[in-house]
């Protein structure tokens, strides 16, 4: 699966980073950023990420096989 922040949209709420950790982490600015190599989540990690996207209130998170 793969994943991507549209920082353009992120407002720094910070839920990506708070539901999935080893997924998203913040940028020095506090903003959402992918922690995953290229945005490839591995598959223990998958339901987490899929937490955070659906819990993204700007909707900046997008998930794909």
């Amino acid at each position: 699966m793969r994943i991507t922040l549209d920082r353009e949209r992120c407002t720094g709420h910070g839920r990506c980073y708070m539901l999935a950790p080893e997924v998203f982490d913040a940028d020095d600015e506090g903003y959402g950023a992918v922690r995953v190599d290229d945005g490839d989540v591995p598959p223990g990690l998958e339901a987490a990420a899929r937490k955070a996207a659906a819990n993204c209130p700007e909707e900046a998170i997008t998930t794909g096989d």
